[in-house]
């Protein structure tokens, strides 16, 4: 069967088109997307790879004739691709609809792994205060996801988990290790922590976090209290900096495909799955990924999955080497055209890694309000923070306030994220889009 088309590619290697596809023909008209943290386009030979499994994988994979057993290839290669991206074992790695399913489960699965102890054990975990001792406890950050903290809050509301809620240093951006465990109580089963915040490109001291907890649990092994798990949601790091769950040390980690250059799906690592680390389906059906996560699988996205996971296994140093030049350059030139006491770099702190990729800034100044200066931007396509939030005005982003950014430089925050393919060239155009926006709102005044 013939293969899809390949969208062009210039000299680069860059996709000749900008994200949607679309050719601009006057210059003035022209847009420089500037949001994937938010979300990527797919890779070209993405597309190809879901075109061809939606061609010549279409059977159902749990079916023997020629196309389901394609199909079943197809979600095999996948799941190793995966796997090698991360550093971890095919068989850990259960395909899900996305970022959201994938903490949810995580959630869940511990919500009932501590019951069953519970119940195993004849309700011996030592109490922490009254009415804490039947209840788990969570130890997150107050920067997480809200596919994080949503679902934490609902269960606190239902009376069904305690959770900590660790704030971040106002120095460093981090939540800190110390911090996590001076919060551990005796019901403590889960630590989630995100890798690099979606925001401010913070990259969190995972790997520091779970030596400590895994040191902390040969501990509490001796004394009958439950193992404490240790979870990063891994969204954001993803193709943008080497991701290896060996030296993370992490049980669960969840894997987001669009962040990537991938399409809407996701997956999940568990470290020794249904053996060293337990998983509980939320859902049940047809027996599926092993019963953890049943449904005919959608072998198209799959597909393409696994082809985003290829490339970051390929040229991770390569994307990341080019996106923190023009990271860079984006900087220098904002504090060129603005000032340098003018434009306050947020996602700036010292001593702490962040993405390769992320600017997050303000203008300072009455009326320059970030959702104002987008409002009036011709060229630039970006967002104040998360894009999940983009409809909240001009209410700061309460995780720059968790990071000490003061409440009028946090409310003129605007989060530009570069991609693979963004040029000096573009910079150039999004920064004078923005002086003119701050100019033409300036005027109003």
């Amino acid at each position: 069967m013939e293969a899809a088309a390949v969208p062009r590619r210039d000299a680069r290697g860059r996709a000749a088109s900008p994200p949607g596809g679309c050719q601009e023909k006057n210059p003035r008209e022209r847009k420089v997307y500037m949001d994937y943290n938010a979300t990527t386009p797919l890779e070209p030979e993405v597309i190809q790879a879901v075109t061809e499994a939606m061609q010549e994988a279409w059977g159902n994979p749990s079916s023997s004739y020629t196309a389901g057993r394609r199909a079943k290839d197809v979600i095999k290669s996948a799941r190793e691709a995966l796997a090698k991206m991360i550093g971890g074992k095919a068989q850990d790695i259960i395909f899900t609809s996305g970022g959201t399913e994938s903490n949810n489960l995580v959630i869940q699965s511990v919500v009932k792994q501590f019951h069953e102890n519970q119940a195993s054990k004849g309700d011996t975990v030592e109490q922490h205060s009254p009415g804490d001792g039947t209840k788990p406890h969570f130890i997150t950050c107050t920067v997480e996801h809200d596919s994080i903290r949503l679902p934490l809050e609902h269960l606190v509301e239902e009376q069904m988990a305690a959770v900590t809620f660790v704030p971040v240093s106002k120095v460093n951006g981090q939540a800190e290790v110390e911090d996590i465990l001076a919060a551990v109580r005796p019901t403590t089963c889960l630590v989630t922590i995100m890798l690099a915040n979606n925001e401010t490109g913070v990259i969190m001291p995972v790997p520091e976090i779970s030596q400590r907890i895994k040191a902390l649990n040969q501990r509490r092994t001796a004394c009958g209290l439950p193992r404490i798990l240790m979870h990063t949601d891994a969204a954001q790091a993803l193709g943008k900096r080497r991701v290896d769950v060996e030296d993370l040390g992490v049980d669960f980690l969840t894997i987001v495909g669009h962040k990537f250059y991938g399409p809407r799906i996701g997956a999940l690592y568990v470290r020794g799955l249904g053996k060293l680390t337990p998983l509980y389906p939320m859902l049940f059906g047809g027996g599926q990924e092993r019963n953890f996560r049943p449904g005919t699988e959608n072998t198209p996205m799959i597909a393409g999955l696994g082809k985003a996971a290829e490339l970051v296994t390929k040229s991770c140093e390569v994307y990341e080497a080019h996106m923190r030049d023009v990271r860079d350059y984006l900087e220098e030139r904002l504090q060129a055209e603005f000032g340098k006491k003018r434009i306050h770099l947020n996602s700036q702190f010292p001593g702490t890694e962040r993405l390769p990729n992320t600017c997050n800034f303000s203008i300072q100044g009455p009326q320059l309000q970030g959702y104002m200066v987008l409002a009036q931007c011709q060229t630039l396509l970006a967002s104040v923070g998360a894009a999940c939030h983009s409809d909240h005005g001009d209410q700061p982003s309460p995780v720059l306030l968790s990071c000490g950014i003061p409440f009028d430089v946090a409310r003129n925050a605007l989060r530009l994220s570069v991609g693979r393919s963004t040029t000096r060239a573009e910079v150039d155009l999004v920064v004078q889009d923005l002086k003119q926006a701050v100019d033409r709102l300036e005027a109003q005044t």
